[in-house]
């Protein structure tokens, strides 16, 4: 049945928030003060299909990408660039509100720059067994196949191409796939993920289509199948060879607008902890002025950081160690020389290693996350246990998303 509503917010997802019959609903694309048409949307009670908008935002604009709206990989193109930004600050605000926490939230920083070096890309059989190769649709399993995406930075050019290439090669296979794309100095590095196991034949291919699109690399699964040149991506002084399927930050300038912001909080510290290090963004840098210890559960990641360190001359003493900081975290004795510590976790946050904290006596603990609600969880344990919280800084490198990543310094009075 078709509604008229009025929209009344712009929720946490990016979606537009009114009040139905039903209660309060979603409408994905549409923005406060619109009066639009909507119908249901199956499996999704609280969501509505937007039908036409009636009555326009002011600061509604046009999309930069002719995907938008069905593909599910961008929430908000359609809003003015202030408004978003205002919008994106206001994520992180209500969760510190939320959660109970008094902070002060400087302004937004675009940390987006040319856009992102990663992406993954899903390759599925939809009707017909027609392959396609693209992003999830919103709320849906079906893959909105696409030739351009102009979020992608300049350096992944080719990528969309290698990849539909790499999903034709493997077609026979008759299975889903996830093709992680990542640009580097040497060329394009892709890891292939829900293959099976690769035939001789396979292999062949696979490293044919790696030659014609110029790939740097191609694994499966970690694997090995061709490589042409090590990938590495510059680190401050260093340069990483970056190992299958490396995590990083969205965008260079992202990397580092928060390697920036976690300098100036860590300070002249001699003697720094970087906890979930990765391949080192943090921890390299920081090895320019002060000794540091690197932790993280990645095996691959640590490896790349530990050996990129002894590479480079003029950094101070690097240790690199594997550690579960999740089961295992560092407690208070075993930070008892350090002078600072910097905490990065995935989006589950880093509670158990924060009540760890909040019991030691480290001088200056720098928070850094890109959600929102366990960054404010991780930094209330922290000044329960009697850190006290300097201004929060919102860095946005997830352009046209709900994502947003939060830096902040906690000291010790």
């Amino acid at each position: 049945m078709v509604e008229t509503l009025t929209v009344e917010a712009l929720g946490a997802r990016g979606d537009g928030v009114a009040s139905s019959a039903d209660g309060r609903v979603y409408v994905p694309y549409a923005l406060p003060g619109e009066t639009v048409a909507v119908d249901a949307w199956p499996g999704h009670p609280d969501r509505r299909h937007l039908l036409r908008v009636d009555t326009a935002s002011p600061q509604r604009i046009t999309p930069v990408c002719p995907h938008f709206g069905v593909c599910g990989g961008c929430q908000i193109q359609h809003l003015e660039t202030g408004a978003y930004l205002a919008w994106k600050r206001d994520l992180v605000v209500q969760q510190l509100r939320h959660a109970g926490v008094a902070a002060d939230v400087a302004a937004i920083v675009d940390a987006h720059g040319d856009g992102r070096r990663r992406c993954v890309l899903h390759a599925r059989r939809g009707a017909r067994d027609i392959l396609e190769v693209g992003f999830a649709a919103l709320l849906a399993h079906h893959i909105i196949a696409i030739d351009r995406c102009p979020i992608l930075a300049p350096s992944l050019a080719g990528a969309i191409e290698a990849a539909w290439a790499i999903a034709e090669t493997l077609k026979p296979a008759g299975r889903p796939l996830d093709i992680q794309m990542t640009a580097t100095l040497s060329g394009t590095d892709v890891d292939v993920r829900g293959s099976g196991p690769l035939t001789p034949r396979l292999t062949a291919d696979l490293a044919e289509v790696a030659a014609t699109h110029r790939l740097a690399r191609l694994t499966r699964h970690g694997e090995l199948v061709v490589q042409h040149a090590a990938p590495m991506i510059p680190v401050g002084r260093t340069t990483v060879t970056l190992p299958p399927g490396a995590f990083l930050q969205a965008t260079v300038r992202g990397e580092e607008t928060l390697a920036e912001l976690v300098r100036g909080h860590v300070g002249t510290a001699r003697a720094v902890a970087d906890l979930f290090a990765g391949i080192g963004p943090f921890a390299l840098r920081l090895a320019e002025r002060a000794r540091v210890t690197a932790a993280d559960s990645d095996a691959g990641a640590i490896a790349a950081l530990a050996r990129a360190a002894s590479q480079t001359a003029g950094l101070k003493q690097v240790t690199a160690v594997r550690r579960d900081l999740f089961r295992r975290p560092f407690v208070a004795q075993e930070l008892r020389d350090v002078a600072a510590v910097v905490f990065d976790p995935p989006r589950q946050g880093a509670e158990a290693q924060a009540r760890e904290l909040a019991h030691s006596a480290v001088p200056v603990v720098v928070a850094v996350s890109c959600n929102a609600a366990t960054f404010a969880r991780d930094v209330k344990i922290l000044i329960a246990g009697g850190y006290r919280m300097g201004e929060v800084t919102p860095v946005d490198q997830f352009r046209y998303s709900a994502h947003v990543e939060v830096v902040a310094r906690l000291t010790r009075p």
